[in-house]
């Protein structure tokens, strides 16, 4: 598993040393010298420009900076393009237009040799691949950043799919993440404006979620709970995994030859149903959500495959989203405050979704409003729910609000419903198949069992309340006897205001010795106290210099701060 350490000096060893060496040149290359100015990392550029080989002063590249960033962080290679997709589902940490063009971003890689991926297998199998698999290619049908995935025969026939994993991928990670973490403090200690962000929150995220898509073990693991989940509906096949096969670093799983759902031509030539198949899809996607509340992350049509007798099948569960009952009533209840143009109950349901300290509520209620007033006398079947997603991200980036990754996973689950069941039935409307889901989870919600279940759980939590408060109280009362009870201040923001306050008060100092300086030399001069040149004291005159020097520095000082 990968680990971060904070570190005290990111070159000290030569594999980071190398890596950031790497880094650097890429930003300078794609014309982020500015960053890197803020950073204050000019000065180690300065210091070793011939280890680093780069120029401070380099051509930008003649293209928009969305793309600019999209490229130098394919060039960076796997965590940075695993990075970039992360904050592609985060419109709450970057600007839409770069979300978007992140989405764009590629594992530009290619494959292994066969011999390095036979190593892992053997090694984590603890067999040979000849006594595992009847046959084995060695070419991989698909290769990405993380690993790749080869088509092969166990003995007994059966085809299967196996994942590797690339060798060292873990080793190669863990310095970029240690790299990432430098950079990312560097961020918060320089840059006022990234602090609302929380660059080193999100580089620890990211840890977490590259940390679980590294164990395949986990993927298996979510594949076996979504097989559990479908057990008795025909409308969906899930693949089998082979867990004497899986590990880690290898996952065996069953191959699966179907024809992409996104290829509509092939699958009505083939004679399939493809008004069934939306119809299909959208009550899959609809029921992992609301009903399993553990839901496929990323549904796109490369990862959904079309089988026999319309059938679907889902590929590659590394990515999953959850959420809980209390976040499934209230996204039900937003959907009814939405239809039913209820502007206060959708302002506080979205904040409650997506919190914020700073948010100017009038204003939110206004915006909220306007983009309401755009689906008055609207028919439902006509709504687009791309476009009502698309409004809703606005909403969030225009008011700075916080969105949590499930909720945005999602939101592209609903959008890809959208998308698919479009372009298989033109007649396909996604508002009108999440209806009947909506309308079970409200009744659910307010029927006499769930009534009485929550006054149970209510009336219980009440009586464990009562039960330690006298013993909540002692302990309180014995702090204060003891005077070990201690209030914590935590002022946040205040650092500019700081270090404003220690200029001021440096240069009023500064500015009181000089005087005292002046007044002392004054009164030297005019008690004429020896020693005397031209009858002028010596320690007057330089009394008078050393104050004429200190003022005009301050007066520099004060000049180059454009503060005259």
């Amino acid at each position: 598993m990968l680990s971060l350490r904070r570190l005290k000096t990111i070159t000290r060893t030569y594999r980071h040393f190398r890596r950031y060496q790497q880094i650097l040149r890429v930003l300078v290359k794609y014309g982020f010298g500015d960053i890197l100015s803020q950073l204050h990392l000019y000065q180690l550029i300065d210091k070793g420009s011939h280890f680093f080989r780069i120029r401070k002063k380099s051509e930008t590249i003649p293209l928009p900076r969305n793309k600019r960033i999209r490229l130098a962080l394919e060039e960076l290679g796997p965590t940075f393009v695993k990075l970039g997709q992360l904050l592609s589902t985060r419109p709450d940490l970057v600007p839409p237009t770069l979300g978007e063009e992140l989405t764009k971003l590629q594992d530009k890689v290619s494959p292994f040799p066969f011999v390095e991926a036979k190593d892992v297998i053997q090694t984590e199998l603890k067999r040979s691949v000849e006594e595992i698999f009847s046959k084995f290619e060695e070419k991989p049908i698909a290769a990405a950043s993380l690993g790749q995935v080869h088509c092969a025969w166990l003995k007994n026939g059966v085809r299967v799919a196996v994942k590797v994993q690339r060798p060292d991928i873990c080793r190669i990670i863990e310095v970029d993440l240690e790299i990432m973490l430098y950079l990312a403090a560097m961020m918060q200690k320089h840059i006022v404006e990234a602090a609302d962000y929380d660059p080193v929150g999100i580089v620890k995220e990211f840890t977490d979620n590259i940390t679980k898509e590294l164990d395949y073990t986990l993927e298996a693991s979510n594949i076996e709970r979504f097989s559990k989940n479908f057990k008795d509906e025909p409308a969906i096949y899930v693949p089998r995994v082979y867990h004497d096969y899986t590990t880690e670093k290898v996952l065996t799983m069953e191959y699966i030859d179907g024809i992409k759902i996104s290829e509509v031509r092939k699958l009505k030539a083939d004679g399939y149903d493809c008004k069934l198949i939306a119809s299909k899809e959208a009550m899959l996607i609809l029921k992992q959500i609301f009903e399993h509340n553990f839901f496929h992350g990323d549904p796109h049509p490369g990862n959904l495959f079309i089988l026999p007798d319309n059938v679907l099948c889902f590929l590659d569960y590394g990515m999953m989203g959850r959420i809980d009952e209390e976040t499934k009533e209230s996204l039900a209840s937003l959907v009814k405050a939405f239809i039913d143009k209820d502007v206060s109950e959708i302002v506080h349901l979205f904040l409650k979704f997506y919190p914020s300290e700073k948010v100017d509520l009038r204003k939110f209620k206004l915006d909220t409003l306007e983009v309401l007033d755009q689906y008055h006398g609207v028919p439902l079947k006509q709504i687009e729910l791309k476009r009502v997603f698309r409004q809703a991200l606005y909403l969030i980036e225009k008011h700075h609000l916080k969105i949590q990754p499930e909720l945005f996973l999602l939101g592209k689950a609903l959008v890809s419903i959208e998308s698919t069941g479009s372009s298989l039935d033109p007649d396909f409307n996604v508002v009108e198949q999440t209806q009947p889901f909506i309308k079970e989870i409200i009744l659910k919600k307010f029927s006499p069992h769930a009534i009485a279940h929550k006054l149970k759980k209510s009336l219980f939590d009440f009586f464990a309340l009562f039960q330690e408060f006298p013993e909540e109280i002692r302990n309180i009362f014995s702090l204060l006897k003891s005077g070990e009870m201690k209030l914590k201040f935590d002022h946040r923001g205040l650092e500019p205001f700081i270090a404003k306050m220690d200029q001021v008060s440096n240069r009023l100092a500064f500015s009181i010795i000089a005087a005292a300086l002046i007044i002392g030399s004054a009164l030297i001069v005019l008690s004429q106290t020896p020693p005397l040149i031209f009858g002028v004291p010596v320690i007057g005159l330089v009394g008078f210099l050393v104050a004429a020097f200190m003022g005009l520095g301050l007066l520099i000082a004060i000049s180059r701060s454009g503060k005259l």
